[in-house]
């Protein structure tokens, strides 16, 4: 029974961490002019070219190998930070790759961590959650 309790206390404890997130985004979002009002979410065009095997489509997948192809998003200023650890990003430097990551529309963000992994580019642990989190809600949006 204590396990059963303890399982429900952490999922509620996941669960308003992703709302959390999912309202700091928005927010955001609203405060650098992305969206008209706090309510609005971004809308997502399924490219013509997508599987529609979601799971395993490469527009959603964070696997490197998926594409060898490196692809920039207008981030190539993201290049001096190349072979860096990902817990030693500057908070200057963490704003940066936040910025990139708050521009991209939610389609863009699997193929944006894709190409950062091609280049060789470690994302700062501070946003990995938030990076992971806008891939799965597209992916469970469909």
């Amino acid at each position: 029974m204590l396990y059963l309790i303890s399982a429900i206390i952490i999922f509620g404890v996941v669960i308003a961490t992703i709302n959390y997130l999912g309202n700091k985004r928005r927010e955001w979002l609203f405060k650098n002019g992305k969206i008209e009002t706090l309510e609005d979410k971004p809308h997502v065009d399924t490219p013509s070219d997508c599987c529609g095997q979601h799971e395993v489509c490469e527009h959603d997948s964070l696997l490197a190998a998926v594409s060898k192809d490196i692809e920039y998003y207008d981030d190539e200023e993201l290049d001096a930070y190349i072979g860096t650890d990902s817990d030693a990003y500057s908070d200057n430097a963490i704003e940066e790759f936040r910025e990139v990551l708050y521009t991209l529309r939610e389609i863009e963000v699997a193929g944006w961590l894709r190409s950062l992994q091609l280049r060789e580019i470690n994302l700062p642990d501070s946003l990995k959650d938030e990076a992971i989190l806008i891939v799965e809600e597209r992916r469970h949006a469909h």
